[in-house]
């Protein structure tokens, strides 16, 4: 199976990585600059680089390389105009979070991906982390009973030097704040676990240190689901001095779990009425991985491929990752008008809201 990228940045040796442990035949690297083309090389073995080439211009290596399978990679802001030409060229993608800045731009991947019969797949890769597993795996065997009430939060520190080492960071047009950056991996399971319905989302946002950001670097929200359950979702850069915690917790009648670590890899509350566990689910599911975006992008790949060759749905969608991004547009959308939002949306975007703490 033929393999591409594009946008070589810093996640870009992970999607090599998962890659090489699939065992796909990696045909082009592209990204506008060459800059990190020298790393992503040094991955690959001698005998396959002879077959690796670099292009700065995707549309080049799509008629050229004619890929199985693209990663998507790039700053948020131009993911809708390279997946649409990657659709329309054949290629199945794996598109890193979001999966788009506007509702629109999601629809308009899903429609695509549905009229060429090609597999989009949003790269979550934290859903596949075996601790997150196990808590899905519990909930849908409903050893939570009713469920009551879940929470995400996420405490973490970015400064001035990570907004610096790339000018889309931050912005509206090129990404939102920490909500769409940072959280939405915790946001995505909060969701996927308590129940994909929801039916109102109110909240607050704030720029409270990061004037040189046009986003949020702080927002709190309160989320009701159709099944009665209610959620509460945290999340900041302002820590100091570094990243504190990114914790899940899931609370049922019959159920209280708590998952986490650098990125939800350790289970550390789990007791169920049904069953004494505990002890063993903690020994079991305590991975400690060397960074935050984990060992899942290899998990990633590995059932992208296999949902390739059996013609399924991928475990992570197109329409999984709309639902991530719609919440968080329901987040925006009450934090700007002061007053609760009801979902489904059928619009919104993250420009809608330039400006909004610039006064």
């Amino acid at each position: 199976m033929k393999y591409a990228i594009i946008g070589c940045g810093a996640i870009s040796k992970n999607h090599i990585a998962g890659a090489l442990n699939t065992g796909l035949e990696i045909c082009g690297l592209c990204d506008i600059v060459d800059t990190g083309i020298p790393a992503l090389m040094e991955m690959i073995p001698e005998e396959q680089k002879a077959g690796v080439k670099y292009y700065p211009d995707y549309k080049d290596m799509l008629e050229e390389v004619h890929p199985d399978l693209v990663a998507i990679a790039t700053g948020s802001g131009v993911k809708t105009r390279i997946a649409l030409d990657c659709i329309r060229a054949g290629a199945n993608l794996i598109i890193e979070k979001p999966i788009a800045l506007s509702i629109a731009d999601a629809d308009a991947i899903i429609t695509a991906a549905k009229e060429q019969n090609v597999k989009v797949c949003i790269c979550h890769q934290n859903r596949l982390n075996p601790s997150v597993q196990a808590i899905k795996k519990a909930a849908d065997e409903g050893r939570f009973g009713r469920m009551l009430h879940g929470s995400a939060r996420v405490l973490w520190n970015r400064n001035k030097a990570y907004y610096d080492a790339a000018k889309w960071r931050g912005t509206w047009k090129s990404d939102g704040g920490t909500l769409m950056n940072q959280c939405i991996h915790n946001i995505d399971i909060l969701r996927w676990i308590l129940g994909n319905d929801i039916k109102q989302v109110f909240a607050y946002t704030d720029r409270q240190t990061h004037d040189y950001i046009e986003a949020e670097d702080i927002g709190v929200a309160v989320v009701k689901f159709a099944n009665g359950a209610y959620a509460t979702i945290e999340g900041t850069v302002n820590v100091y001095p570094r990243n504190l915690e990114e914790t899940l917790t899931i609370l049922g009648e019959t159920g209280t779990v708590k998952a986490g670590g650098k990125s939800l890899n350790i289970i550390e509350q789990w007791n169920f009425a049904d069953k004494d566990d505990s002890a063993e689910v903690k020994a079991q599911f305590a991975e400690n991985p060397p960074n935050i975006p984990g060992l899942g992008h290899t998990r990633i790949y590995e059932d992208v491929v296999d949902a390739i060759r059996t013609d399924r749905d991928p475990v992570v969608s197109a329409e999984d990752g709309r639902r991530a991004i719609e919440l968080i547009l329901a987040i925006y959308e009450s934090a700007a008008t002061g007053k609760p939002v009801d979902l489904p949306l059928t619009s919104g975007a993250t420009l809608d809201y330039a400006g909004r703490f610039d006064t």
